[in-house]
């Protein structure tokens, strides 16, 4: 059983990341690749990782924010949603799920996946902000400026940023990185949740940008 008080590395934490066809799409929002990686003594098991693309039945938009390699029909015969439901539940029920941004995912997932129940959430980019990091605080650029993004490629060489495997094992690594420059000690759970924590709660999503404003995904 889970204690507040153990550390926050013997808790049963899972990395994850989600790649979506876009909150403007709202209740259609397909979730087109997703990524799950455990985390062993604060480190990623890359033996275990889960990554897989998903089949959305329909062709995506080539549009600013979508992943390199998720649009048009280039996930046409990869599984459906359902074909890989119980896998996930099986991988993720009862865990803390890490992730940067994480609520964006969890949003994501919640929607495709309401019967799971997590133990809670840990953002990473709610974490840089409290270490109060200078400069972006954007996945690839915290990687960088930490001197990760060659541990990243390394783990996970068949992927790339802004896909799901590469996000995610980013996400992994920085999570103790980021803990050693806010924390002067091994924090327990319960502190590391204090400061990086967010409800489990989804939230509705904010009404889309125009497509002038969109911006993009990598930016």
């Amino acid at each position: 059983m889970t204690s507040a008080y153990q550390s926050w590395h013997t808790a049963n934490l899972v990395a994850l990341d989600l790649e979506g066809s876009g909150a403007q799409e709202r209740d259609d929002e397909q979730i087109l690749e997703i990524a799950a990686i455990r985390l062993v003594n604060g480190k990623p098991d890359m033996a275990t990782a889960y990554a897989t693309c998903l089949d959305p039945g329909r062709p995506i938009p080539a549009r600013p924010w979508i992943s390199p390699g998720l649009s048009g029909l280039a996930l046409q015969g990869e599984p459906a949603f359902a074909e890989i439901r119980d896998t996930l539940l099986a991988r993720l029920q009862g865990t803390y799920l890490v992730g940067h941004n994480v609520s964006v995912d969890w949003r994501l997932l919640h929607r495709h996946l309401p019967e799971l129940t997590l133990a809670g959430l840990i953002d990473t980019y709610r974490l840089a902000k409290t270490a109060d990091l200078s400069g972006k605080l954007s996945l690839t650029d915290l990687l960088a400026r930490l001197r990760l993004t060659g541990a990243v490629t390394t783990a996970a060489p068949a992927s790339r940023p802004h896909r799901a495997l590469w996000d995610t094992t980013g996400a992994a690594l920085l999570l103790p990185a980021l803990i050693r420059q806010h924390f002067s000690s091994e924090p327990t759970l319960q502190q590391l949740l204090d400061v990086a924590g967010i409800p489990t709660t989804p939230a509705s999503p904010a009404t889309p940008p125009s497509p002038a404003n969109q911006g993009t995904l990598f930016d």
